[in-house]
């Protein structure tokens, strides 16, 4: 199956939709975007093809995240302001990264801290 994201004026993914696989092969057996764009066009609105498993445009779309057309990326929305905006996999990482044990661990960002998750 095909993903499809729809975007508002802004780039911002209002909701995903799947489109058969079958819809975007052209005549020659292979996938084109373009063919599922004009599947989608009954459904109105600004989609752009997303990747369940990250093939294309680095992350898959969720709702919330920017489609940036500059880098032909979806990225997530930033989940804290100390967060840093890692150019190569066009998601977000944490000022430094948690402890590698096997604990579970959350960010607080008013302490700037990993904190236990119990």
């Amino acid at each position: 199956m095909a993903h499809f994201a729809e975007l508002d004026e802004n780039n911002i993914v209002l909701r995903v939709t799947v489109v058969s696989n079958n819809v975007l092969l052209d005549e020659n057996g292979i996938e084109q975007e373009s063919l599922g764009l004009k599947h989608l066009e009954h459904l109105g609105g600004r989609w752009v093809q997303t990747s369940y498993n990250g093939n294309f445009r680095k992350n898959y779309a969720g709702i919330g995240y920017l489609y940036d057309p500059i880098r032909d990326v979806f990225i997530p929305p930033k989940p804290f302001n100390s967060w840093i905006f890692n150019e190569e996999n066009c998601r977000w990482d944490p000022p430094y990264f948690p402890p590698g044990d096997n604990n579970l661990y959350s960010w607080n960002e008013d302490l700037q801290s990993w904190e236990l998750t119990l």
